[in-house]
């Protein structure tokens, strides 16, 4: 069963200083526990598939995992790869912040970008993590439509578990995670501070985000039924899990043109 809640994140009214103080741990805290790391062979592999070395992320929030995908894609690929950012509510300061540390090999849009209307001269490999369970089907199949119609390859991803247990780690390990940790985040912002210690805005709307979350995942089964309505049978298709170290499943959907297809 699916629950269609919302999220603090996805409203337009939600102040930015909140929505990037959100976003901003979110990166630290993926990074951090390397929660992504699993699934970079299957980055790897359809950059391969497809002769691409360009990466178009899309809902990119504060960066989420992509500095460390961005790392371990660099140690295997033979050639370059680069990473644009972009985000329908763009943390342009985190971009900035990743642009600079990882040597340009990260750049972004701070443009409005609309997963599902994404501008026909954004050319590469479209990612998502994190962020697929923010959109209802229809909304989902708009976006694979949109690749589709683009002849683009994609990639999405969302991690965790549809259970109580995910809930209950939710609500009882991000509090002190971040009371402890908010110091460290970068790029330093006096709003993030007063927003977890004195009025803890940014945690308590992250907390009932992450928990809506779980609630809104797809199975694997969903997402490729969504890919099917998109009606090309030139694209290939499949989707599945990977767990990481952490015990969590990660589901994945991935689709591009068969370019060996006569």
């Amino acid at each position: 069963m699916r629950y269609h809640l919302f999220e603090f994140e996805d409203l337009k009214w939600f102040p930015n200083s909140i929505r990037e103080g959100g976003t901003d741990y979110l990166r630290y805290f993926l990074n951090a526990v390397e929660f992504y790391k699993p699934i970079i062979p299957l980055i790897s592999e359809t950059l391969c598939e497809i002769k691409e070395h360009h990466i178009i992320d899309l809902c990119s929030g504060g960066g989420g995992a992509i500095e460390q995908i961005n790392k371990e894609l660099q140690k295997n690929s033979k050639e370059p790869i680069t990473i644009t950012l972009t985000d329908k509510f763009p943390n342009t300061n985190a971009y900035k912040h990743l642009k600079e540390k990882n040597k340009n090999q990260i750049d972004f849009l701070d443009d409005s970008i609309d997963a599902k209307n994404v501008p026909e001269d954004l050319k590469g490999l479209r990612t998502m993590f994190s962020a697929i369970h923010h959109f209802d089907p229809d909304t989902i199949i708009k976006i694979l439509k949109n690749s589709v119609e683009h002849n683009a390859g994609i990639c999405f991803f969302d991690g965790g578990d549809k259970n109580i247990f995910t809930i209950l780690g939710i609500i009882m390990f991000h509090p002190i995670a971040f009371l402890l940790c908010t110091p460290f985040f970068k790029p330093f912002k006096f709003s993030r501070l007063f927003f977890t210690y004195v009025i803890p805005l940014i945690p308590l709307t992250t907390v009932w985000d992450g928990c809506i979350s779980i609630l809104r995942l797809y199975s694997p089964n969903e997402l490729l039924g969504f890919a099917k309505q998109v009606e090309n049978n030139n694209y290939l298709w499949k989707s599945g899990k990977v767990r990481n170290k952490l015990g969590m499943n990660i589901t994945y959907l991935i689709g591009y043109p068969n370019i060996n297809k006569e």
